[in-house]
């Protein structure tokens, strides 16, 4: 089969390189950016070729000859780069993101006979997958609750932080307002709202605050309460708070000196530098996954942890790991036939197939990414 890996950052290259290694597939990739695409052709022997997504036209001409593409582009290009990709009937695997609904191209997934497995990073992703999981198990399910976030090991001052994937989408997490799902209806609340203090075993105490990572599960699941809240080390969420609300991170601009200037370029341009993530710094992925309801008129609990850590013997971030192989293992589970359907699939209707669920949970284990289930 013919792979293409849209996006050469940091997770499309641990994309790139898993799919690599099996004989199965002939691999190549596209980025703008030709620095990390010589990377990936001298340490590995991967190809690539310099696109720019930007422009409509170059993702038909960057997937001729794809039998499958995986699409890791940034949030603000994922919905357009997809739509291109099934425009062409060819299957994606998407951890792209983006903020529009993906349901919109279903009826073109479809008409196109392609397969869209969207959303398939490690949350949202195996955060979907396992949460349909658990509900296809329940007679009923009342509730859904997910904690998750990618940290450096190292904490230093002042953010204790460092981007473990793309930092323009990290800001879009701590900007976009969060849904959730309250009583039975579709609430929307600000970001970074809601914070409170959970332990978490081998990493201690950690800040948990609300994002927008329910996506899909708010449309496929049946639950009257659903949370989605992003893990950070104490503080942080105060300190962005801070900016955002005194207009650092906002996009409408002002005025100084006789010029325009957005806010948000001037924060980005000053946060990203303090928040790279330096080659060979380590990084921690921790994920809690909790769903209650019933079965057989008696309460059920179906509980997922998560700790993963950077693999220092390849040099891949956890968050490459824990993201990149859940999209890898998805495109395998499409080359192996185990999903059939063409249109947009988000990862919780493959976890209500037990085949699914175990080809995934069963590959991830081999690449040293465990997930802990706990039912009760």
């Amino acid at each position: 089969m013919e792979i293409v890996v849209l996006g050469a950052g940091r997770v499309g290259s641990a994309i790139a390189v898993d799919l690599a290694k099996d004989e199965a597939f002939d691999v190549r990739v596209a980025d703008r950016d030709a620095a990390s695409m010589e990377k990936l052709k001298a340490a590995h022997g991967i190809p690539g070729e310099r696109v720019d997504f930007s422009l409509p036209t170059t993702v038909g001409r960057a997937i001729v000859g794809a039998d499958c593409v995986v699409s890791a582009v940034p949030g603000f290009l994922g919905f357009r780069t997809l739509r291109a990709v099934i425009e062409e009937g060819v299957d994606v695997v998407d951890i792209a993101f983006f903020p529009e609904d993906p349901f919109e191209l279903d009826h073109l997934a479809k008409e196109r006979n392609a397969r869209a497995i969207v959303d398939c990073g490690v949350a949202p992703g195996m955060s979907n997958l396992l949460v349909g999981h658990a509900d296809a198990h329940l007679d009923r399910t009342d509730s859904v609750a997910i904690y998750v976030g990618g940290l450096p090991v190292e904490r230093v001052a002042p953010y204790e932080y460092r981007a473990v994937f793309s930092p323009v989408d990290v800001i879009e997490e701590y900007t976009r307002p969060a849904r959730l799902v309250l009583d039975g209806k579709p609430v929307t609340k600000p970001a970074l709202s809601d914070l409170e203090l959970i332990e978490f075993d081998g990493v201690g105490h950690l800040e948990a605050f609300l994002t927008d990572g329910l996506r899909s599960l708010a449309r496929t699941i049946d639950a009257p309460t659903m949370i989605e809240k992003t893990l950070r080390y104490p503080g942080h969420a105060e300190k962005i708070a801070l900016l955002r609300d005194t207009g650092f991170l906002s996009e409408a601009p002002i005025e100084i000196d006789g010029r325009e200037i957005r806010p948000i370029d001037v924060a980005t341009a000053l946060l990203f530098p303090i928040w790279e993530l330096k080659e060979g710094e380590e990084d921690l992925t921790v994920m809690r996954i909790e769903i209650e309801g019933a079965v057989d008129g008696r309460p059920a609990r179906y509980r997922y942890d998560l700790l993963d850590r950077y693999d220092p013997t390849t040099r891949t971030t956890s968050m490459a790991r824990t993201t990149g192989y859940t999209a890898t293992m998805a495109v395998r589970l499409l080359a192996e036939g185990l999903w059939e359907r063409p249109g947009i699939a988000p990862p919780e209707l493959l976890g209500r197939e037990p085949a699914c669920v175990e080809f995934i949970l069963d590959g991830l284990r081999a690449r040293g990414i465990d997930y802990r289930e706990t039912i009760a």
